[in-house]
């Protein structure tokens, strides 16, 4: 998994709440078991009519977010079915950090197993940055995740994120599930070597 230490990248504002993860990847993309591909059909209903077209008017299709980073929504981002290519479909189009009021709890999880960080912030500071991303004009925000800190195209003062200690390390040193497991691999190795030369029996194979 990428490690994600300090992004800095285009927002893209998409003022919705109750996005699913259906409206995220619509389920007829859901046949691959591969973590790439599936950004080009990321919002797909929402980006593209029934011919196949670009809506202009989709705030992804517009030439100052085609390629954001950040995305800002509102509450209750990823709600609906617990997809796991919902994160994937976000990052393979180049999305590696959400900033939203509210999150489905399994979608939320699944961000931060695949690189992306998935921010938490009153209404009001999202309120905010969703304006300031409409009117950056190409300015980029600045997003550290060692410091927890959100810095603006304005200039402003930068807007303080909470995220827990352990999601934040895992992020920081790029470690997925796999990863946290490979980190113990030596102390994995010994037991297994202590075992073996302890109870030789449960390593024999039958005869």
């Amino acid at each position: 998994m990428q490690a994600f230490k300090t992004l800095t990248g285009i927002a893209a504002p998409l003022p919705m709440i109750n996005v699913d993860t259906d409206m995220i990847i619509p389920k007829q993309f859901l046949k691959t078991i591969k973590r790439t591909g599936l950004g080009k059909n990321l919002f797909d209903e929402m980006r593209y009519d029934q011919q196949g077209k670009e809506k202009p008017e989709f705030v992804l299709n517009r030439a100052a977010y085609r390629q954001a980073e950040v995305l800002i929504a509102g509450e209750n981002f990823g709600c609906g079915s617990s997809r796991e290519h919902a994160p994937w479909a976000l990052l393979d189009f180049g999305i590696r950090c959400i900033i939203a009021p509210s999150y489905a709890d399994i979608f939320f999880n699944n961000c931060f197993k695949n690189g992306i960080l998935p921010i938490i912030l009153p209404q009001e500071t999202v309120d905010l940055l969703m304006k300031e991303a409409e009117n950056a004009q190409g300015r980029p925000f600045t997003i550290d995740l060692e410091s927890q800190t959100i810095t603006r195209p304005t200039g402003n003062e930068p807007i303080h994120f909470e995220v827990d200690a352990f999601s934040k390390h895992c992020l920081l040193n790029g470690l997925d599930d796999i990863g946290l497991t490979m980190v113990k691999a030596k102390s994995i190795d010994g037991f297994e070597a202590r075992q073996k030369a302890a109870e030789p029996w449960l390593h024999s194979s039958a005869a």
